[in-house]
């Protein structure tokens, strides 16, 4: 009986050591900037990005990333709230109330957010397009959300330069050139380098995590594969995630790492896990 003890305890500490080791880690701040249309080869291994490579080389490559649908607007709403809200196009405004997001989730739970979008026209603006044309609220999701405070949206030029007082969850937009909407991949590519790579760097040794995604891919295909990668504390260089995951998995995981309910969709999926779990492949 002593023996069948010891096995069940044994057994039940090996299954609890198994579901602590697929939540994801707490990190004091992650960064998520998400890039536009473009599909999985057109940066990841292209010499047209040259410093995304060398960035996602020091983290976690996602070789099975995937949009939820087309076009911009909907796949948006779907991160940041598990749901593209019946939404099928670009058009502006939407209204969507005290529908539980990402952000509203945050600040409930005692945890803190802010989206800063390039070209804002002023901070908690509900502009549809900057008079430049350069901003697009399609690509600020928590612009539509009321249970989001107007003062966390913010002007990128607001985003710290002491990484300390980041907000615990920030969503960081580019321009539509900065994020190749517009513009070719080099110039994203420049941006991002310019922009993120401090933060990229300090994150790894301070518990933190720079995400960075695309919304979709460019419609050349039907796959609506995207690139990711994810750079930060814990993650070895060098990793590959052959695991398939979306918009869904990315709320599911930041919404895990906090202790946060899921909702949506989100609740209908399972956290990324293998971001911190798979040996690093060796470089080609």
């Amino acid at each position: 009986m002593r023996h069948t003890a010891k096995w069940m305890f044994a057994l039940l500490a090996a299954a609890t050591a198994s579901i602590a080791s697929a939540t994801p880690p707490k990190y004091d701040h992650v960064v998520v900037v998400v890039m536009e249309n473009k599909e999985n080869v057109q940066v990841l291994g292209s010499g047209a990005a040259p410093y995304m490579n060398s960035l996602a080389a020091q983290g976690v490559i996602f070789n099975q990333a995937f949009a939820i649908t087309h076009p911009s607007q909907p796949n948006y709403l779907a991160l940041f709230s598990g749901d593209t809200q019946g939404v099928v196009d670009d058009s502006c405004p939407q209204d969507l109330g005290t529908i539980a997001n990402l952000g509203a989730a945050l600040i409930n739970g005692g945890y803190s957010f802010a989206g800063y979008a390039e070209n804002l026209p002023n901070d908690g603006a509900t502009d549809c397009w900057s008079s430049d044309n350069l901003y697009a609220r399609k690509h600020a999701p928590w612009v539509d959300f009321s249970n989001v405070p107007a003062g966390n949206s913010l002007m990128f030029s607001e985003f710290p330069t002491d990484f300390t007082q980041l907000p615990t969850v920030s969503f960081v937009i580019p321009n539509m050139c900065d994020d190749m909407h517009d513009c070719d991949v080099g110039t994203g590519d420049s941006w991002l380098q310019n922009n993120m790579d401090a933060y990229a760097q300090w994150a790894q040794t301070h518990n933190s995590l720079l995400i960075v995604t695309f919304d979709e891919d460019d419609s050349a295909t039907s796959a609506n594969q995207i690139p990711m990668f994810w750079v930060g504390a814990g993650i070895a260089p060098g990793t590959q995630s052959n695991t398939p995951a979306n918009h869904y998995n990315v709320l599911r995981t930041l919404l895990d790492m906090y202790g946060l309910a899921p909702f949506a969709n989100a609740a209908n999926v399972s956290a990324i896990s293998d971001a911190w779990n798979t040996t690093p492949s060796p470089t080609p």
